[in-house]
C-alpha cells in the first residue's frame, strides 16, 4: 500500500498569506472539502484565527495553513498555491485525487 502525502504549500500561497497579514494580522489560511458543488465536493477556503486540535498545520516564516482531519484524505499529495491573473486572483489547489472538476476550479469529484 502506497503512503499518501500531506498537501504542500507553495512559497508564492505562504507569501500572499505574509501580505494579508502583513497589517498586524496573524489569520491562518484553512482549507477544508465539503460535500456539495457542481462536481460533487468543493473547497472551502477562508481565513481563521484558531487552530483546532485535530488540524494539520502546514508553516512557514510564521505563517500557517490547516487543514482538519476529516478533509485530508482528499487533500493528499495536492498543493495549494496562489494564483494571479487578469480575471483575479485567489488561492487554488491543485488537487490529483480529484477525477474531474468544474471550470471555476472550486468544485471536484474523485
Amino acid at each position: 500500500m502506497q503512503l499518501s502525502l500531506p498537501p504542500k504549500v507553495t512559497d508564492r500561497a505562504f507569501a500572499r498569506l505574509a501580505e494579508i497579514n502583513a497589517e498586524g494580522g496573524t489569520k491562518a489560511l484553512r482549507i477544508a472539502v465539503e460535500g456539495g458543488g457542481c462536481s460533487g465536493f468543493q473547497y472551502e477556503i477562508k481565513l481563521e484565527d484558531a487552530v483546532d486540535a485535530d488540524d494539520l498545520v502546514l508553516e512557514k516564516d510564521g505563517q500557517k495553513v490547516l487543514v482538519d482531519s476529516v478533509s485530508l484524505p482528499f487533500l493528499a499529495d495536492a498543493v495549494i498555491d496562489f494564483s494571479q491573473e487578469l480575471i483575479g486572483a485567489r488561492f487554488v489547489i491543485e488537487n490529483p485525487n480529484a477525477s474531474s472538476s468544474c471550470g471555476c476550479g472550486v468544485s471536484f469529484s474523485m
